[in-house]
């Protein structure tokens, strides 16, 4: 029999079962907090101490050992706080959580990491698709297969069924963005709402809502006429908040002459608003806010969008689209297709060349003429 060799307190022991293997029990995190005792085992001192090494290993980086196969009510909220939040921005994060708490925890919850197989998965991408839509249980999917993922690197499963389990189809959004004598109509139509300054940003720079709320004044300059955008407006949960861009990088886009006077125009107004306000001013250097300062709801920006066109009797669009709108008009003035990008703040030019360009009817018939005066017969 193998001499019993001492362990530093806190590493676990080994000895001899009475059928001849060796066993170690080391006490290790659990994802909730807590420490529980793990038992490992080998059919040699060796083996097993190897295995009691690993336990000491994990535990001294803080990484959690069940004791027994966590269900995904407990290893998916560790994952949000331990790998998304520290890792991710803070709109993953809300979005991540919202996915967890909505569906991943009510419909597979109480079924055990190990246990998890590819029917439960196909079962909550069709509850999902029913009590929502595909494209929900799709990000559903996402979230699910990026949290197993993560588990399969702390090797707390073997494998990763959500990866067996194609993710539902999602049939494309048709793509309808005004015509140019449409957005000058809505332009026209808000020229007297208190946010025409945010509208004609969004018409003319194709800037995303976030991006617009986000903006602050120290990153305008009308004299040099440039716009930096470097953060973002949110609703995450019961607050607002500022993050990154999208890519996380800031891009600095030159202003058209039609956007400073706008601009001009809410920085007297917000001047104003701050006198009157007085003491209740909230300072916060964003160049589009409420009466006190207080940052403007991104719901309401697009309620206000929808209201105005509505009244100028519009095709309904989202305020979304008029990114669309401006990358077709940008395309149509012959702008070369990386400068696009970089003006809508793309990272890749695949997105700006198959998602935000949309040719118009009028386009089509221009390029079928060409085809009239190559093609036509010689007399």
């Amino acid at each position: 029999m193998a001499s019993r060799k001492r362990n530093p307190n806190g590493a676990g022991s080994i000895w001899q079962r009475k059928d001849g293997r060796y066993e170690a029990r080391v006490y290790v995190p659990q994802p909730d907090g807590t420490r529980k005792r793990k038992t490992v085992y080998g059919s040699t001192w060796e083996e097993c101490d190897e295995k009691r090494q690993e336990l000491v290993r994990r535990d001294r980086q803080g990484i959690p050992t069940p004791s027994r196969s966590a269900k995904l009510s407990e290893w998916l909220p560790y994952w949000l706080e331990e790998y998304i939040r520290p890792h991710r921005k803070r709109t993953t994060y809300v979005k991540y959580e919202m996915h967890v708490r909505l569906y991943l925890v009510p419909l597979l919850g109480s079924r055990r990491l190990e246990s998890l197989n590819t029917a439960n998965v196909r079962r909550m991408v069709s509850e999902v698709t029913a009590q929502t839509s595909a494209a929900t249980a799709r990000e559903a999917h996402r979230v699910l297969r990026t949290a197993l993922t993560a588990a399969c690197r702390e090797e707390l499963i073997s494998r990763n069924v959500v990866q067996l389990v194609p993710a539902p189809q999602v049939e494309p959004r048709a793509l309808n963005p005004w015509t140019l004598d449409e957005t000058l109509t809505f332009l026209e139509s808000a020229r007297g709402d208190g946010l025409y300054p945010a509208f004609v940003l969004a018409v003319a720079l194709g800037l995303r809502r976030g991006e617009i709320l986000g903006l602050q004044w120290r990153d305008v300059d009308l004299e040099r006429r440039t716009l930096t955008v470097r953060t973002t407006l949110h609703r995450g949960g019961k607050e607002l908040y500022l993050d990154t861009t999208k890519n996380r990088r800031t891009r600095a886009i030159p202003i058209p002459l039609m956007c400073v006077a706008p601009l001009r125009w809410q920085r007297l107004r917000q001047s104003a608003q701050r006198a009157s306000a007085g003491g209740k001013w909230h300072d916060s250097d964003l160049v589009f806010t409420t009466r006190s300062g207080l940052p403007i709801e991104p719901r309401n920006l697009y309620r206000s969008f929808l209201r105005i066109a509505s009244s100028a009797e519009l095709p309904q669009v989202r305020l979304h689209d008029t990114r669309h709108g401006c990358a077709s008009l940008l395309f149509a003035a012959g702008i070369a297709p990386r400068t696009v990008m970089e003006i809508l703040g793309h990272s890749q030019i695949a997105v700006t060349m198959n998602v935000y360009t949309h040719v118009s009817d009028d386009s089509r018939r221009e390029a079928m003429s060409h085809m009239d005066r190559l093609l036509k017969r010689r007399r």
